[in-house]
């Protein structure tokens, strides 16, 4: 039970390969022309044509040639609610003698052992979920779907077409939690000294970057769409990426890490702008600081002339500051963006105060200066010649600016994968792919990208994005056209499929789907990866709309 799955191998060989000892068999491949030696057979699961002599892998390493027939050496992953958190096992396909406990899954190893596998008996098939990792292409895809599993749930008749989609028109939108300043907006972003996307506009607390794209891909030099190719593979399974952005910072990014900006990682997310830290904690600086400045790239606030200072009544301070004035108390362009105080360039805070107005200022103003995150703060008094001086900070102030920090959420990077599916992918769903498309729109069906939810963009088309933390590990592979594989699975009432005129011939139950695998397997063992489904995600078969 302590199995865990592989990443996609990078070996040229299937002997001693990190890959299922049962691997699946897609279909039995024969040469296409003369030309080809006929020992070797002809992968066609994407368009490069890999030709692969016996117990070598193609240039994707998903697929290999084992003796004569085109193999698959992924297994396919299947979820399961009862499996617990963390826990996994890797299975043959085909049922087998009974097992003593028929739905809990035995490691493989067992099985090659003489130990009883799984038998593949389903008294639990509301628990079951065949995801497209694993499953692989029928490519092209006039061809039905690998999977076209029929289920019930709640006593409702349900198809999910499950399936791996290559997808050149994708890309990845990360989101990283930081005031630090990362390069201008429309900056190239690099890998390798390749340019591989660009920064777009920030947001609330992070900035943001698109990465990958149909034009890195296939619209620049060869080294520029193998690069961006590894880049978003590596992205989405999960794994580290360092980039530089032109004119800005070198970043180390991974999905659900803290971002590393210019070798430090990052701790923490700002609580909000310099305005909005000014109304979130006015009352409680009140009556312990005389004037606050909370410093920020976009909008400095400043308490006294702020609207929740006038609401308590403070007594203006005569601060004058550098800038733009907007409304009371936010102040624009204080300094220029950088990766000092508050996302800005500055070291000494004093440097965005122009000076006091001497007939409002007094000696022994208490003087407040923090960042959006309350990483950096220090405390002044003004002395005789309306001079800040540097003091010993009193606990009092200490503790609001450590509440500050308290109420910043840690810094974290965030992948999600944005693909459209479309081409011949919706092919092997329907002869009539703009039915699927209008089924999609009208809620019938749920779309989910390794079980994960995912969400449709309006408008036209299938564009769907999802959280690759929420998707199983490793969901994403690569073909050197170059092209992302990626899993998706459309689920759908049985007779919804049905009138959109979907392979209903080809529909096949659970138990003949983990017994036989996919529809153009010959016969031979396969591999399934039980997995639990992650406690964030809801059920892929039990979402509203499809059984409300």
């Amino acid at each position: 039970m302590g199995s865990t799955m592989t990443e996609h191998t990078k070996t040229d060989g299937l002997p001693g390969m990190d890959a299922p000892e049962l691997p699946q068999v897609l279909e039995r491949a024969r040469p296409r022309n003369e030309r080809m030696n006929a020992a070797k057979v002809e992968c066609n699961a994407c368009p490069v044509l890999c030709q692969l002599s016996e117990g070598r892998a193609g240039a994707c390493d998903r697929y290999a040639n084992q003796g004569g027939v085109l193999v698959r050496v992924d297994p396919v992953v299947v979820l399961r609610k009862t499996l617990e958190a963390g826990e996994a096992a890797l299975v043959p396909f085909a049922g087998r003698s009974s097992a003593a406990d028929a739905n809990v899954p035995v490691d493989v190893a067992d099985s090659t052992a003489g130990q009883p596998a799984w038998s593949g008996d389903l008294l639990l098939t509301e628990e079951v979920f065949v995801t497209g990792v694993g499953s692989s292409t029928t490519y092209p895809d006039y061809k039905p779907a690998p999977f076209i599993v029929g289920s019930k749930v709640d006593g409702v008749d349900m198809v999910t077409v499950v399936t791996e989609g290559i997808f050149s028109y994708c890309s990845f939108k990360v989101k990283i939690d930081t005031d630090r300043f990362l390069g201008p907006e429309q900056a190239n972003v690099r890998c390798k000294g390749e340019v591989v996307g660009h920064v777009t506009t920030a947001e609330y607390g992070s900035q943001m970057l698109s990465l990958g794209g149909v034009h890195h891909l296939t619209g620049g030099s060869k080294k520029e769409g193998r690069i961006a190719n590894e880049m978003m593979q590596l992205l989405g399974n999960k794994q580290a990426v360092e980039l530089t952005i032109d004119g800005g910072s070198q970043l180390v990014i991974q999905a659900g890490q803290a971002p590393i900006v210019n070798g430090v990682a990052e701790q923490r997310m700002r609580v909000g702008c310099g305005s909005a830290a000014i109304g979130i904690f006015a009352r409680q600086f009140f009556g312990q600081a005389d004037e606050v400045v909370v410093v920020d790239d976009h909008i400095t606030g400043v308490l006294t002339e702020h609207q929740a200072g006038r609401c308590l009544d403070m007594k203006p301070s005569g601060i004058q500051m550098r800038g733009r004035k907007s409304t009371p108390g936010r102040y624009f362009q204080v300094a220029n963006p950088g990766t000092g105080w508050g996302g800005t360039d500055i070291a000494d805070p004093l440097s965005i105060i122009e000076g006091w107005d001497e007939s409002v200022a007094w000696p022994g103003l208490r003087l407040l200066m923090t960042s959006t995150t309350g990483e950096h703060a220090s405390w002044y008094v003004l002395d005789e010649s309306l001079v800040p001086v540097e003091a010993e900070m009193p606990a009092t102030v200490r503790r609001i600016v450590d509440r500050i920090g308290e109420n910043c959420e840690p810094s974290l990077t965030s992948v999600l994968f944005l693909g459209g599916a479309g081409g011949s992918l919706r092919a092997g769903v329907t002869e009539n792919p703009v039915l699927l498309t209008r089924s999609i729109k009208n809620a019938l069906v749920n779309v989910t990208c390794g079980g994960a939810p995912a969400y449709v963009w309006p408008g036209g088309g299938i564009t769907v994005m999802a959280d690759v933390l929420r998707m199983p590990d490793n969901s994403f592979g690569t073909v050197p056209t170059p092209a992302i594989v990626a899993p998706i699975e459309f689920t759908m009432r049985r007779s919804d499929y049905e009138a959109l005129g979907g392979h209903a011939d080809q529909i096949r139950s659970l138990r003949e789907v983990l017994e036989h695998g996919a529809w153009h397997n010959d016969g031979a063992p396969q591999a399934l990866f039980w997995q639990a489904l992650p406690v964030a995600n809801p059920w892929p078969l039990g979402r509203a709309p499809l059984l409300g």
